[in-house]
């Protein structure tokens, strides 16, 4: 199975565009870790092209909080439809075992016993400030964390973060994450 593990950051805050919704915001980086080869790699918004022909192959995207904030995002430069791509919300999935939602750093510190190496605002300040490369670095971070509490996730079928001090674990019910169809997707672009 081709999994895609992805993370979005981007060029202007929610108080920069006066919305909420994430397709009001404009792309930065797009961080991946792509399974099939084995490594990370990142798209500034004027390299997408080289992405998609990946999106297409992959047989599942895994994202944190990307239900309601990378797919919508992404999707308006997507010249196909994301949705009909096979995801799996990582957040998505820890709130329905643990009934509420658990920040990624979080989650990091508790299950990895590392943390992220900054917040999307601060990766925010360095793209207006041109530091591109402080932004690459800083979403390629956020996939390996999500890809280290997914596989932590399917190996033990729990997770733990670290709240006020202490370590909690919960159970999480990973294993029909990888069962189903095989791929989703319609392979609508031409590649």
């Amino acid at each position: 199975m081709r999994k895609i593990f992805f993370d979005i950051e981007t060029s202007n805050a929610f108080q920069d565009v006066g919305s909420r919704d994430p397709s009001a915001l404009d792309l930065s980086v797009i961080a991946i870790y792509d399974s099939k080869i084995g490594e990370y790699s990142s798209y500034l918004q004027d390299e997408l092209s080289k992405l998609w022909p990946i999106l297409e192959n992959a047989d599942m995207l895994i994202g944190f909080y990307s239900n309601k904030f990378d797919i919508p995002l992404l999707d308006k430069y997507y010249p196909g439809n994301l949705t009909e791509i096979r995801h799996l919300d990582l957040l998505a999935e820890i709130k329905k075992s643990l009934g509420r939602n658990v920040a990624l750093d979080k989650l990091a510190q508790g299950t990895l016993n590392s943390s992220k190496s900054g917040h999307g605002l601060q990766a925010t300040n360095w793209w207006k400030q041109g530091k591109t490369d402080e932004v690459r670095k800083y979403c390629i971070q956020d996939v390996k964390v999500t890809k280290g509490i997914y596989d932590y996730a399917i190996k033990h079928g729990r997770l733990k973060f670290k709240e006020d001090g202490k370590i909690q674990e919960f159970n999480i019910d990973a294993s029909k994450w990888e069962k189903g169809d095989k791929s989703s997707i319609t392979h609508t672009l031409p590649f």
